[in-house]
């Protein structure tokens, strides 16, 4: 199976102001983790007045960060791509510290969700409460910056990515990233929604992207295709899987992701869910129980 050439970044220091490009600074919170890399990437976009992307954790020392890399600009926009603790719980200090509207993704949509995935929701931030909602398309701007949103969902539901439209760079949340594979988690995450959105990516023709963790990615439209084909992959490798007789996602985790840290697991099996959901939709195989993770799956 061909792999998506990850590329990791070992040189983000959380706190530490880097300049990553015109118009464009970047700040890492102090929030590594399994699902997190090196932690939350936070943006600064433009001088002067400037539009700070997913503002991360509710943490004190990165809110701090923040305020002290923008003394003497006026922050203006706060903007989310998507509603997990991770990018959004730092927003409503921002916004007290600085009066800044808040605009972006639309809030969480609370599901509910079987017993099973419960889990999966413990990452939404169901307190973000955005000023202005944005729509695929819809532009915000400033002094010398213009982002556009993109509609990207499939992590989750209301993800947005955003163009600066200045430069071409495109700020592209957990949507896609460099260091690894993006986790689609129901109910929140859809794979179909997922792989629609990658599609309608490959089309463009963006210089580079700035994603919610790890570095940048360099070559986008390569990039979206090797990812687009390896999900593919994945789904065919499932399918076989259920066609063998393995008739649990535990089971077909411990198959396929070998290797895997077990910490990685639960991500992993939520992944496996997510492409099962896409097989169930495309009537490849069936289930004689509503859809959850510990159901059984066969081929048709």
């Amino acid at each position: 199976m061909s792999e998506v050439p990850f590329t990791q970044d070992s040189s983000a220091i959380a706190g530490q102001v880097t300049p990553v490009e015109p118009l464009i600074r970047r700040i890492v919170a102090p929030n590594p983790s399994a699902f997190t890399y090196t932690g939350t990437c936070t943006y600064i976009v433009g001088s002067g007045s400037v539009a700070i992307i997913d503002p991360g954790p509710n943490d004190p020392a990165h809110l701090a960060a923040l305020l002290a890399a923008t003394a003497g600009e006026r922050i203006t926009h706060i903007v989310a791509t998507h509603t997990h603790i991770d990018h959004t719980a730092g927003i409503a200090a921002l916004q007290a510290a600085t009066g800044a509207q808040i605009v972006g993704c639309a809030p969480h949509f609370a599901s509910r969700a079987p017993n099973a995935l419960e889990r999966a929701e413990a990452a939404a931030d169901l307190a973000y409460a955005p000023d202005l909602v944005l729509a695929d398309g819809d532009t915000i701007a400033c002094d010398n910056w213009t982002l556009m949103a993109i509609a990207t969902p499939g992590h989750t539901a209301n993800h947005l990515a955003f163009e600066l439209r200045e430069t071409g760079a495109v700020f592209s949340g957990d949507h896609v990233m460099a260091w690894s594979t993006t986790l689609v988690a129901p109910p929140d995450g859809s794979m179909a929604s997922y792989m629609s959105a990658l599609e309608k990516l490959r089309e463009r023709d963006d210089r580079i992207y700035w994603p919610g963790h790890g570095g940048p990615v360099r070559e986008p439209r390569r990039f979206v295709r090797a990812l687009l084909h390896h999900r593919r992959q994945r789904e065919a490798a499932i399918l076989a899987r259920i066609e063998a007789g393995d008739v649990h996602i535990e089971t077909i985790v411990q198959k396929l992701y070998t290797g895997l840290p077990p910490a990685l697991w639960g991500g992993a099996a939520l992944s496996v869910f997510a492409h099962i959901e896409n097989l169930l939709a495309d009537g490849k195989i069936t289930t004689n129980e509503p859809p959850h993770l510990r159901a059984q799956f066969r081929p048709l």
